[in-house]
Order: C-alpha cells, then structure tokens, then sequence
C-alpha cells in the first residue's frame, strides 16, 4: 500500500489548533464528514470506541487515530499538523504535534494495518517528522509526505 491511496493534498492542515485529545478528534471527525459525506457524529463515535480501547498515540509525537466506519467504501486519510502538542496518552507519554486520520471501510476485505503500517512508515522515520514539522508550509509537508500534484 502506497501513502498515496491513502492520503490527497487536499485534505492537509499544517497548522491546525486543537486544545485537547476529545476536540481534535471532534474537528477531524467534522473535516472528514465534510469530504466523504458521512454523518460526523458516526465518525466520532467510532473514533471514540477504538480510543477506548487504547490510545491512537504511537509515540515520538505521532498519533494515529482510526476507526472502520460503516458506508465508508475506501479509506479516507487526513493529517494535521497542531500548532501546539497536546496531551494524547501516547504510548511514550509525549504530546502529539503530528496526526493522522484514517478511516476505513466497514468490511472483512479491508485492510487497515496495511494502511496503519503504511502511514507509521512515513511518520516514524525522524529525519521524515523532522523536516514535516520544520516545514514552512503546506508545499512542504506534501512533499515530505510523498503526494504529488496529481495525487487525490
């Protein structure tokens, strides 16, 4: 699986502000509903349930929230870029500055720990998170994320 199935230019924020854990995952639930036409509330709810199962937080300042969302027929990724960490009981216990939402289809065949596995690959490489969190803007962070132009 490539980054580029999972994630489109458009769907970027590179400076995002969010005060806790239960309101970025509100805002990524109302910015994902916006783009697949999915009720935001669903999407939270099933965000909600799989953090109650353990934190998305992967450590190193990433996270990773996911959720199978019923209606959902492909994977739906986006990331954010917090202006300032916030608290994410991440695994390591560190803030999180970088995350990405990933959504997957409610069915047998799809395959979110290849997407999961995908994603982890490019955000947990330091030089990779470095050069995304000292990005200047936008341009820069899908170029560290590998999408081209003509990705969407």
């Amino acid at each position: 699986m490539d980054i580029t199935e999972l994630l489109d230019r458009k769907h970027i924020a590179p400076a995002l502000q969010a005060t806790d854990k239960p309101a970025l995952l509100r805002e990524l639930s109302q910015r994902a509903a916006r783009a697949i036409a999915i009720d935001p509330q669903a999407i939270l709810e099933a965000l909600q349930a799989r953090e109650a199962l353990g934190s998305t937080g992967v450590g190193a300042g990433i996270a990773i929230p996911h959720a199978r969302v019923a209606g959902l027929q492909q994977f739906f990724g986006y990331f954010v870029r917090l202006q300032r960490p916030i608290a994410f009981d991440a695994i390591d216990g560190r803030p999180v500055d970088l995350v990405v939402l990933l959504l997957s289809p409610d069915r047998e065949d799809a395959e979110p720990l290849a997407a999961l596995a995908c994603i982890s690959r490019v955000l947990r490489n330091r030089d990779n998170a470095a050069k995304i969190r000292a990005a200047a803007n936008e341009r820069e962070i899908v170029d560290q994320l590998g999408l081209s132009e003509t990705s969407s």
